[in-house]
């Protein structure tokens, strides 16, 4: 399904060991971020599956294809391919975060989904990393192999990374989701079912941090939705 030139999957992929994909998730915020920034644009558009995450992407779906689709988050997508990993007796590696939340990943992974094999690495904190980062982080994920890889560092980051080192980093399926290595652990409460079945799951999100999440909110979901009426007039007047 194509929405303001990006395909949008619906479907949760799942894990093919002869095949190679990469998955990223698209929401209003992202989608105004990839339009000032070329090589986020690019990320996205290479995709082998695009996910909507984000109400905005569902709500623009029904007013220009007329289709109703439901919102799959990064945690879908993690807790999706935990179980199949758990089923297929998979290696699942997660690069990102602090060694405090990956040592606490390990720990409920373990419990939760004892058949998958773990392994972990925190890159370093900074804005932008050097080819020696890089090397660093590929030598990790490819001598370990893992069926999954999940990358965490935040949109655009992570997105971007995965798009200039896709090449040399061997693994199945390579899997950006963000916040999702806080949620899993626990270290920030994901809001409800309640919230989420609203469409309102960003909430309680942003009155917890208002600052982080105001522009995303404010800024980038109304010059989305400026876009989603300005495509639909488009397509009227054509017929």
């Amino acid at each position: 399904m194509k929405l303001l030139n990006y395909e949008i999957n619906t479907e949760l992929p799942t894990v093919s060991l002869e095949d190679r994909l990469i998955v990223n998730t698209i929401n209003p915020h992202s989608y105004c971020v990839a339009k000032k920034d070329e090589i986020f644009s690019q990320a996205l558009h290479r995709s082998d599956v695009l996910l909507p995450d984000g109400a905005g992407i569902v709500l623009s779906a029904k007013v220009l294809q007329g289709k109703t689709i439901h919102r799959i988050t990064g945690s879908d997508l993690h807790l999706h391919l935990l179980d199949l990993a758990q089923t297929n007796m998979l290696r699942v590696f997660y690069l990102g975060a602090s060694n405090e939340t990956l040592s606490a990943i390990r720990q409920k992974v373990a419990l939760e989904y004892p058949a998958v094999e773990i392994d972990v690495f925190s890159p370093p904190f900074k804005s932008e990393f050097s080819a020696d980062d890089n090397r660093e982080m590929v030598s990790h994920i490819n001598a370990f192999k893992p069926h999954i890889l999940f990358v965490g560092m935040t949109a655009p980051k992570q997105e971007k990374w995965v798009y200039r080192n896709e090449k040399e980093i061997d693994a199945n399926l390579i899997c950006s989701i963000g916040a999702v290595f806080d949620f899993y652990t626990g270290r920030i409460k994901r809001p409800g079912k309640y919230w989420q079945r609203l469409g309102l799951e960003w909430l309680p999100r942003l009155v917890r941090e208002p600052k982080r999440l105001f522009r995303r909110n404010f800024i980038s979901t109304p010059h989305f939705l400026w876009d989603v009426m300005v495509e639909k007039i488009k397509m009227t007047l054509k017929g």
